[in-house]
């Protein structure tokens, strides 16, 4: 007979969906090459043997699973609809070269990089043109920790991208803008941001250093493999020799 308080351990059918696209995400995203240089989006980090690693192309420990690299591809949607919102609301905005790539920089013999989301080349006189434009989608709670705190606090590695991109490519007069979205309420925060010519500098003192480091290993960030920084680092293990 058959017992029907018996549960089957058949996935459902949504899960079962959902196993196949993120297997296919994760696939298509091991399948692409990894960064050749250092970029500026990363630069920010605080630990600079974390970026070392990187830049060595080390193979990380910890793979990003098909629902944050999902995460990851709604941001860039919403970056996109950021600037559709913009241009209506009448910003000269530019994000691309005529070609459809985006702007950006390199720097000693392109080993350090960057591209930037764009630039206010006219528009409301709101803000002072031209601007850098910069572009970030963030959970409620980082949301507000950015609209509380500033960037240079709560998202410190923005801070030093924003900085980088401004001096590389000679957007120093007028301050930035960086546009955060809430990805829980779709409400927007503007934060104006003046040249940090000390972080630009700060920042691109620690690419060279760790260009000149080529593979010896710089010190880590702490020797505790159990701070916090340490324990949400993709080579852990490695770097701490565990």
């Amino acid at each position: 007979m058959i017992n029907l308080n018996s549960k089957s351990k058949l996935p459902t059918p949504s899960n079962a969906i959902n196993k196949l696209i993120d297997e296919a995400i994760v696939k298509k995203r091991s399948s692409q090459p990894r960064r050749k240089y250092l970029g500026a989006s990363s630069l920010g980090k605080a630990c600079s043997r974390e970026i070392q690693y990187e830049y060595l192309q080390t193979p990380k420990e910890k793979g990003l699973s098909g629902r944050v690299l999902r995460i990851f591809e709604l941001g860039h949607i919403l970056e996109d609809e950021m600037v559709k919102h913009f241009r209506n609301a009448g910003f000269d905005l530019r994000n691309e070269k005529k070609n459809g790539e985006q702007f950006g920089f390199e720097a000693a013999d392109g080993q350090i990089s960057g591209h930037i989301d764009g630039v206010l080349c006219d528009g409301p006189d709101c803000i002072k043109y031209p601007a850098l434009w910069e572009a970030k989608t963030m959970s409620e709670k980082k949301w507000n920790d950015f609209v509380k705190n500033g960037v240079a606090k709560s998202h410190p590695v923005y801070a030093a991208q924003v900085a980088l991109y401004q001096a590389y490519m000679d957007l120093t007069q007028c301050p930035a803008v960086l546009t955060a979205i809430n990805k829980n309420t779709s409400a927007y925060y503007h934060e104006i941001i003046p040249f940090n010519a000390q972080l630009a500098q700060e920042t691109s003192d620690k690419a060279v250093n760790i260009l000149h480091a080529g593979d010896t290993m710089l010190p880590r960030i702490s020797n505790d493999p159990g701070w916090w920084q340490c324990r949400f680092c993709d080579f852990q293990l490695r770097c701490h020799d565990m």
